[in-house]
């Protein structure tokens, strides 16, 4: 959406997106069809398309004008009218549509950028799925992944037990890469005994960039919800190039780039499957839940949202961890072995928030530790902040879970348990492969 000052001008010119313009500015003059904002866009940088088929920008600033030249069709998209065609015999895979840069196709008529969810959409970009599945398609909802909520979580997995239920060897959820971890964290929890893969995929570069990577990733995911697995994973690029993806455990993979394409990694533990893109062949790295259809899928989506998420620094207030009393949880991102200011020493400057952790403690909410290195587990044995804090009974004594998997346990254990000692003994149990026995030594793998 461009600027107030802008949609003003706009709205006072009787000027509405789609319509013929001429825009006089600084620059120049202009004349051509007034398009969405770009994505990456400044507010009030107009896009207008000009007749010879080429995009501008023009900076509207104070003095600039626009005049109404004329009146256009307003801008709606059209669905591709890619042929699809079902051959029997085929894999069917379900595709449901959670938002996020990859379920967007670009129209090359006006240049603007819409939400795609028809098979055909799917199939212009990645014509090959035809070929290695028979696909069905509907979209949940049109989301930008920082707006998804538990309750978002909740509707996924109730219609993915209906898409089980319909006997799919597979289903793949399109999703915005942003929070695409705390949403697999949540299925992983929320889906019991899955029969099938359940496989969310995304996209770091959108479809009319040449360096995206929503087809291969697909693809990819498709091929994964194929194969011999059953569980929640996350299925991404493995490098740069456009040869393999990693399917991912759902509760051990984190977005660790903002922008490249193999941003997602797996955390303490190898990834599940490498996903060859040109061979179409899935070979599996580790052992994995196997598929089984007779198994009967179990929604188990009870949540506690009001859980906080703390990340510890140094300066933290003690009086701000008092406040959180009106969270029923609370998951601190420790440092190191998972510390916190605790002041052993009595320094003049430093403030220890174990008695204010503490005071959350004595009033039953559970407070839980992970470690904000990402990698490695929670050790309070060795230094006295972390013996301080097992003294005071903060839960995560031992576990290598990732914060934001912690954090979406906690709201699921407390949908179903209340008293703290229940708390942490669900915490503490292994429920969906987020906490290992061990640390196994794990290679980087490059995906060569």
């Amino acid at each position: 959406m461009y600027s107030k000052e802008v949609m003003r001008a706009l709205e006072n010119a009787d000027v509405r997106e789609g319509d013929k313009v001429c825009v006089r500015a600084s620059g120049g003059e202009y004349e051509g069809l007034l398009l969405p904002r770009a994505e990456l866009g400044g507010e009030n940088c107009l896009v207008l398309k000009l007749d010879s088929g080429y995009n501008v920008g023009v900076e509207f600033s104070a003095g600039s004008e626009v005049e109404l030249v004329e009146r256009g069709k307003p801008l709606v998209f059209q669905s591709s009218d890619f042929n699809v065609s079902v051959v029997g015999g085929k894999p069917r895979v379900s595709i449901l549509g959670c938002g996020g840069t990859i379920a967007s196709r670009i129209e090359y008529k006006t240049g603007a950028v819409f939400p795609a969810f028809s098979p055909g959409d799917l199939l212009s970009f990645a014509p090959e799925l035809k070929d290695i599945a028979s696909i069905d398609c509907r979209k949940l909802f049109s989301l930008l992944s920082e707006d998804m909520t538990p309750k978002h979580w909740q509707v996924i997995a109730r219609e993915v037990a209906v898409e089980v239920k319909k006997g799919v060897e597979g289903i793949v959820l399109m999703h915005g890469t942003d929070t695409m971890s705390y949403t697999s964290a949540a299925l992983s929890f929320m889906l019991q005994n899955l029969p099938v893969p359940v496989v969310l995929v995304g996209s770091q570069r959108s479809s009319d960039r040449g360096s995206s990577d929503n087809a291969v990733n697909l693809v990819c995911a498709v091929l994964a919800a194929q194969s011999n697995f059953a569980g929640v994973g996350v299925c991404m690029h493995v490098n740069m190039n456009d040869d393999y993806c990693f399917l991912h455990e759902g509760t051990r993979v984190r977005k660790l780039h903002t922008s490249r394409r193999d941003a997602f990694k797996s955390v303490n533990v190898s990834p599940l499957a490498k996903i060859d893109y040109s061979g179409r062949k899935v070979e599996f790295l580790r052992d994995a839940v196997k598929r089984d259809e007779r198994r009967r899928v179990e929604v188990d989506d009870k949540m506690n949202e009001n859980v906080f998420l703390l990340y510890t620094y140094p300066g933290v207030k003690p009086e701000f961890v008092e406040k959180l009393d009106c969270f029923d949880g609370v998951v601190v991102a420790g440092t190191g072995l998972g510390h916190v200011p605790t002041n052993p020493f009595d320094d003049e400057f430093a403030q220890s928030i174990v008695p204010s952790l503490k005071g959350l403690v004595e009033k039953g909410i559970p407070v839980v530790i992970a470690p904000q290195t990402i990698y490695g587990r929670i050790d309070l044995n060795v230094y006295t902040a972390g013996r301080m804090l097992k003294e005071i009974g903060v839960i995560g004594d031992g576990c290598d879970w990732l914060p934001e998997t912690a954090l979406v346990k906690l709201m699921w254990a407390l949908g179903h348990v209340k008293k703290v000692e229940k708390v942490r003994e669900l915490m503490v149990k292994n429920v969906a492969g987020e906490v290992s026995e061990r640390s196994p030594v794990i290679e980087e793998e490059r995906g060569e």
